[in-house]
């Protein structure tokens, strides 16, 4: 079980803000899921990988994507507070859920 959280890379987002937007993508997709794959993802360690994306586009088919695998997807829009504008779409939550059908959805993307 893993999870994957796409970010966008167009934003230049300083280490500190991406953390904090996989931080939310990340538990926000996790409450998404049922609490059996919670539970294993939870005692399996939590494994997650940090992808890049080129745009905020490419978040929305990605998204798509998950959700017709019916893997819980979550968009985080940022509120504003810090270096973005409020409502700026940064990161994507896919998942937890099994490794191979997650590497079948974002195998074409590069390591943050």
């Amino acid at each position: 079980m893993k999870q994957a959280i796409l970010a966008r890379s167009d934003l230049n987002m300083t280490p500190g803000k991406l953390a904090a937007q996989v931080a939310h993508a990340s538990l926000s997709a996790y409450l998404k899921t049922d609490s059996k794959t919670q539970k294993i993802w939870k005692n399996d360690g939590q494994t997650k990988i940090v992808l890049k994306v080129p745009d905020q586009d490419l978040l929305f088919e990605f998204k798509k994507i998950a959700e017709k695998h019916d893997i819980p997807a979550a968009i985080i829009k940022d509120a504003g507070r810090t270096q973005l504008e409020p409502g700026t779409i940064t990161t994507l939550g896919i998942g937890p859920a099994e490794d191979s059908l997650i590497d079948d959805i974002v195998c074409d993307l590069s390591l943050y």
